[in-house]
């Protein structure tokens, strides 16, 4: 095997959605290799611009670090569609603070591919010059993706950013993680200043009928794929 092999099967596991396999990314993107279409959830593009005009200073360089990680998941897969799940940026004038280098960024990540940016909570009303189209909602075969997730089946979504904590080898660990019982999921955020909802919060509830369902957590060199149960 070779070394781009080995580090391609360390960077992902599966996941099974109303029938259709997909990869879970390491990164916290969902590829779907039958379709060529990847899936990235609540970049949260300008988060840290959004505390600044609040008072709350923080490094300004979430926006060049999500869009470093998404020019990396882009280059592994190749993806003829890119679709951005809600909440790509952090409130409704986010856009007008991105730099010209992070904006150049964006439009080399759409070249010769269909960008399809779903409307969330944050961003519900997304600029048309930015590239790509706008939508509140796609249907692909079986897979409906949308930004707040509503428990139906085939339905793929975000804005929950789900996170799980696990005990190992003695210490506990707490990571991002995609949630999934077989027949929907909700993916983690993707931004790099995105928080996140512990998998036991009644939300979660809301969306999965029972507690059978599952934690991939985003491990340093793999997905593990852990019972909700045992998580906490």
């Amino acid at each position: 095997m070779t070394e781009k092999l080995a580090l391609a099967v360390n960077l992902q596991g599966t996941l099974d959605i109303a029938g259709v396999t997909m990869l879970a990314d390491l990164s916290g993107a969902l590829f779907w290799e039958d379709e060529s279409l990847l899936v990235v959830s609540d970049l949260h593009l300008e988060k840290g611009s959004s505390f600044a005009t609040r008072g709350v200073l923080l490094p300004p360089y979430d926006t060049a670090a999500t869009l470093s990680r998404l020019a990396a998941v882009i280059s592994r897969h190749d993806p003829r569609t890119v679709i951005a799940l809600g909440d790509s940026f952090h409130d409704r004038n986010a856009h007008e603070r991105l730099s010209d280098i992070d904006r150049d960024a964006i439009g080399a990540l759409q070249a010769r591919r269909d960008w399809i940016w779903i409307s969330g909570n944050h961003d519900p009303a997304l600029p048309s010059d930015l590239g790509g189209v706008v939508a509140s909602e796609v249907a692909v075969g079986p897979i409906v993706f949308r930004h707040e997730p509503t428990g139906a089946v085939g339905e793929i979504a975000g804005h929950l950013h789900p996170k799980a904590r696990v005990s190992a080898r003695g210490r506990s660990v707490e990571r991002r993680c995609f949630a999934c019982d077989g027949e929907r999921a909700v993916m983690p955020a993707f931004g790099a200043y995105a928080g996140g909802l512990s998998i036991r919060d009644q939300a979660f509830a809301k969306i999965f009928p029972t507690a059978g369902f599952v934690a991939h957590l985003l491990g340093d060199r793999r997905v593990h794929s852990i019972a909700a149960a045992r998580c906490y």
